[in-house]
């Protein structure tokens, strides 16, 4: 019994009454209308975000290549930072190009190493040095956190929204209550007897 009068409460805009405003009426469609974009644009947000942050990731993997580089140079001890050392610093790197081409660059090493070892380095397509792409567990948790992320501030942007039409039918219904205020206060403010 008391979930049936709680749900007459929530759906009083729906029902016909004769103290219905056309305000009220407006207002219970914005409501609608914010939990309809709320629930399907943020999941389709969602989901799309997660898809081609998925596929972006997917082709980083797709691109970027391990390739063995050999040290030039040998690298400086660890650099001492705020938080303690680092345990990389920069050195001169060779590595041969996908076109067969030798290049050079400076890059991050383990610090300690001295010219002529070898290690792994990542090269894009071009040849360039780049980052290790992220595994696939790690890429699907931030593909879904960004998925929520875009859910989430489609949510946001809804409901400030919402909020802002909402003011603004409580101002027009504010100011209407004055204005029929101040045709029917005058009537009863004279004193009797």
């Amino acid at each position: 019994m008391r979930g049936n009068r709680c749900t007459r409460k929530r759906l009083w805009r729906w029902r016909s009454n004769p103290l219905r405003r056309h305000d009220d009426i407006v207002e219970a469609w914005i409501v609608l209308a914010l939990w309809a974009i709320i629930t399907i644009g943020g999941t389709v947000a969602g989901l799309v975000t997660a898809n081609a942050a998925a596929d972006m990731f997917a082709g980083q993997r797709a691109e970027r290549h391990a390739v063995r580089a050999v040290l030039l140079t040998d690298a400086p001890p660890a650099v001492s930072t705020l938080r303690g050392a680092s345990g990389r610093s920069m050195a001169t790197v060779r590595w041969t190009a996908p076109d067969g081409s030798t290049r050079t660059a400076d890059t991050l090493v383990n610090a300690g190493l001295t010219a002529g070892s070898g290690f792994v380095v990542w090269q894009d397509g071009q040849g360039e040095l780049t980052t290790e792409p992220i595994g696939p567990t790690d890429a699907a948790i931030e593909a879904g956190f960004l998925g929520a992320a875009a859910a989430l501030s489609l949510a946001g942007i809804s409901c400030v929204a919402g909020a802002l039409a909402r003011w603004r039918l409580d101002q027009r219904r504010i100011d209407r209550w004055g204005r029929e205020w101040d045709q029917v206060g005058p009537r009863w403010s004279h004193k009797t007897g």
